[in-house]
């Protein structure tokens, strides 16, 4: 099975929601939380989400009980995994 992958973006937390707390449902049999971030200034969350299509990914995310304003397929352009890209002088 191939998979894609998709961010998913929650908005305008309700007042004492833990932002983090059901992100760790993202990962399942079918899906794959690649990682997560929460950007403050903005109050949003991102998760980037590795599964085989946005209708799997919503459902993991539902069942996880994470809420989700906006889902959308994403392109990688520097993996978390992948090697370091070096400057002529072997530094960033």
């Amino acid at each position: 099975m191939s998979t894609r992958l998709f961010v998913l973006e929650r908005y305008d937390r309700v007042p004492g929601e833990c932002a983090d707390s059901p992100v760790g449902g993202l990962t399942t049999s079918t899906t794959r939380l690649r990682g997560a971030l929460r950007i403050p200034a903005d109050d949003v969350v991102l998760a980037l989400v590795e599964g085989p299509d946005a209708e799997t990914v919503a459902a993991v995310a539902a069942a996880a009980g994470w809420r989700v304003d906006r889902l959308g397929p994403a392109e990688w352009i520097a993996a978390p995994d992948a090697p370091a890209v070096t400057g002529p002088g072997g530094g960033p």
